[in-house]
């Protein structure tokens, strides 16, 4: 029998059995949740014994032979070409920070109905006891057989990013960190579609970004891969720069590649003049540092539940908004990328997610809004049903052409 949640915050509250009133009778959520979000379903039936003895045994020992003598027989006569596992150790989970592989269940359980409801790709949550780095790599390494690709998910910086490039490299299937690669990809979108509503280039403009975790540090990158003119990324204490001493591997990387303008100092010194903000790093943002940015400013304020800069404050300024919430316009939403990127990649059989297949998503992913570009239609809907069907060809064309598709 499932163990009852109970009402932490009342013990006044009982049943007819004179128990703890469960969290379901006030809280919604809690009701959607019980039991999980998810199960197993077959795809053929067990109706009787000749049904069995196909599925199970003596049938399924033909198919293991064959696939023993010619092993690139399993992604025909198996899922393992159209799974994905979501896998994370719990430190990094949403807004929540470490909160444990336990408790990180429901958010990997979401991740996986999306990968099925978004890109049609199936997808299990794995949640590990563990949060060294050569004992996740190993632990994912082993189970990899199982699966086409790898999506890391809510994995803390800095480990995150050794842990995605050594996986990688020892293993030869899509290892993507979609808090990192998924941000970069919708906000590079949501920037090239901006950029050409105001009649601008990519590489005339000049960005801050506040938050040099995963994702600051992915968006910053890909930005720079796609033709940025630059990019400052702030964190705790200040932009990073190369006159700092106080940097981690990752920043002082980081210090080289970007900064090109030479800022140091402040966030809020670094947005003057600046043509774009983007956050995902919490906090506020003074009202007076973004009314000091360049006219006809971007501010994509992805912080959730409360973006950096309100979007009542930053409509003053901006010629464009977004945040990551659903319930204002421009939604920069991971779930816009990761099912299609997946789905491109396993329908290839591709090695890897290469840096052309991201901007052939990014690319894709603006081009659904097509010539209905406005200042609150910079980016799609994760419900217009165009977004998934363009993510995956454009991945899939990419892969080919960079000779990291399989068939």
């Amino acid at each position: 029998m499932a163990a009852e949640i109970v009402n932490p915050r009342s013990d006044s509250s009982t049943d007819q059995d004179g128990g703890a009133e469960p969290l379901d009778s006030f809280d919604p959520a809690f009701a959607l949740h019980r039991g999980g979000k998810m199960a197993v379903q077959a795809t053929v039936p067990i109706r009787d014994k000749d049904d069995l003895s196909l599925a199970y045994t003596p049938g399924v020992a033909r198919v293991c032979t064959a696939i023993a003598e010619q092993p690139e027989l399993v992604h025909e006569y198996t899922w393992k070409s159209s799974v994905v596992a979501v896998v994370t150790d719990g430190t990094a989970v949403l807004g929540l920070g470490d909160i444990g592989p336990e408790a990180s269940l429901p958010v990997m359980e979401g991740k996986a109905i999306l990968f099925k409801q978004f890109g049609g790709v199936d997808a299990v949550p794995i949640a590990l006891d563990c949060t060294g780095v050569d004992e996740i790599i190993e632990t994912v390494a082993r189970i990899a057989p199982s699966f086409g690709g790898i999506n890391l998910e809510d994995i803390s910086a800095p480990r995150c990013f050794e842990i995605e490039r050594r996986l990688q490299e020892r293993l030869d299937i899509p290892v993507f960190h979609d808090d990192q690669h998924g941000t970069a990809i919708v906000t590079l979108a949501a920037l090239r579609n901006a950029a050409r509503l105001t009649g601008r280039e990519l590489g005339e403009l000049r960005a801050v970004i506040s938050g040099a975790g995963a994702a600051g540090v992915a968006i910053a990158k890909f930005l720079l891969e796609a033709g940025l003119g630059d990019v400052a990324v702030a964190d705790r204490k200040g932009i990073v720069s190369r006159d700092r001493d106080d940097l981690t591997p990752v920043k002082r990387e980081l210090a080289e590649i970007t900064n090109k303008a030479g800022i140091s100092g402040t966030l809020e010194a670094a947005l003057e003049g600046a043509d774009v903000f983007i956050g995902v790093s919490g906090g506020t943002v003074p009202e007076p540092a973004v009314a000091s940015m360049a006219k006809g400013a971007f501010v994509f304020a992805m912080a959730n539940p409360h973006p950096e800069v309100h979007p009542d404050v930053a409509h003053k300024y901006a010629a464009v908004v977004a945040t990551g919430r659903s319930d204002f316009p421009n939604q920069i939403n991971n779930v816009l990328a990761f099912p299609g990127i997946f789905a491109g990649a396993l329908q290839v059989r591709a090695s890897r997610i290469t840096e052309g297949m991201k901007i052939a998503a990014a690319e894709a992913l603006a081009g659904v809004v097509g010539d209905d570009l406005a200042a609150d239609y910079v980016i799609p809907s994760p419900f217009d049903e165009r977004v998934a069907p363009a993510v995956t060809a454009a991945v899939a064309a990419a892969a080919r052409a960079e000779g990291v598709a399989r068939r």
